[in-house]
């Protein structure tokens, strides 16, 4: 990125101006933007995605960032000497790793991000979806078949939940009064359960609630890749489906896939994977025309 001391003047005007129809585009819109633990791992790529988050803000655009911590999360259970496993994709969080999920998700990294934003200018609020019940999950399980017997086995994952309910009481007091809510994926269900929530299926279900204009779900790859391992910049529900059917989009992008395709049948206008490390990530897919990462749309 170019220091903005050695950008001229007339350069400086033309960046402005071809950003300002995309600033129109998304004026007074709701943009939900995942940010993928692994993305938030440099502090200074931290401090830059609060900055460019204060932008949107200050343009008239109503960002709500939804983040994860699966890293920190791992580190904090092996520093505990807490083992922790996967399955289907998922974290098996018995009741010891929920408190610790509990403590650096609504915790440590929450406030992190919150003081980012603060400290870049804005005004941040951090909440999970435990927060005036925002969101309402229950326990998660996941069937798996044996390659030898094909036999269908159900997974307990332990605390870990799906959203199925979203109420915005507490949100529409935020958004569009110049407070950005920062949200970790925790959810209580309807008896006062916690429930890890994984962050992309959160995101998906925040975002299709607010009928968003955009999802960006930021993670650490380019976006869906074809099987050259290039990048496809646009896709269709239809082309999505297809693509899974056939495997080029496969392992642990498949889940963030169908969160597209569940967003967009919410309501979500259109759904952008990309990579979270890139520069000023979230402000190349907005306010260019080339834009970055896949767009998913209906």
């Amino acid at each position: 990125m170019i220091p903005p001391s050695d950008i001229s003047p007339q350069d400086q005007a033309r960046i402005l101006s071809e950003a300002l129809p995309h600033m129109q585009r998304y004026d007074e819109e709701t943009i939900v933007i995942k940010y993928g633990g692994h993305a938030m791992g440099e502090e200074h790529l931290a401090r830059q995605f609060a900055s460019d988050i204060v932008l949107l803000e200050q343009t008239a655009i109503n960002p709500v960032v939804v983040h994860g911590g699966g890293p920190q999360i791992a580190t904090m259970l092996q520093r505990l000497g807490i083992k922790s496993e996967f399955a289907a994709g998922l974290r098996i969080t018995d009741a010891a790793a929920i408190e610790i999920v509990e403590m650096v998700l609504a915790g440590s990294i929450n406030k992190q991000i919150v003081g980012y934003i603060n400290a870049a200018g804005g005004k941040a609020v951090g909440l999970c979806g435990k927060d005036g019940n925002m969101v309402t999950a229950s326990k998660a399980t996941r069937v798996t078949v044996d390659s030898g017997s094909n036999i269908e086995k159900v997974i307990d994952l332990g605390f870990v939940g799906e959203p199925d309910r979203v109420d915005l009481t507490l949100l529409n007091q935020l958004i569009g009064h110049e407070l950005i809510p920062v949200l970790a994926p925790l959810a209580s269900s309807v008896d006062g359960q916690t429930y890890n929530v994984n962050a992309d299926t959160f995101a998906g279900a925040v975002a299709g609630a607010l009928k968003a204009k955009r999802l960006l779900l930021l993670t650490d790859v380019p976006g869906v890749l074809d099987k050259s391992k290039k990048l496809i910049p646009e896709l269709s529900i239809k082309d999505a489906r297809k693509l899974i059917a056939d495997g080029t989009i496969s392992g642990g992008m498949i889940p963030k896939v169908e969160t597209c395709i569940y967003s967009l049948e919410a309501g979500v206008e259109g759904v952008v994977i990309l990579d979270g490390k890139t520069p000023h990530a979230v402000l190349l897919e907005l306010f260019t025309n080339q834009g970055t990462g896949t767009l998913m749309h209906k």
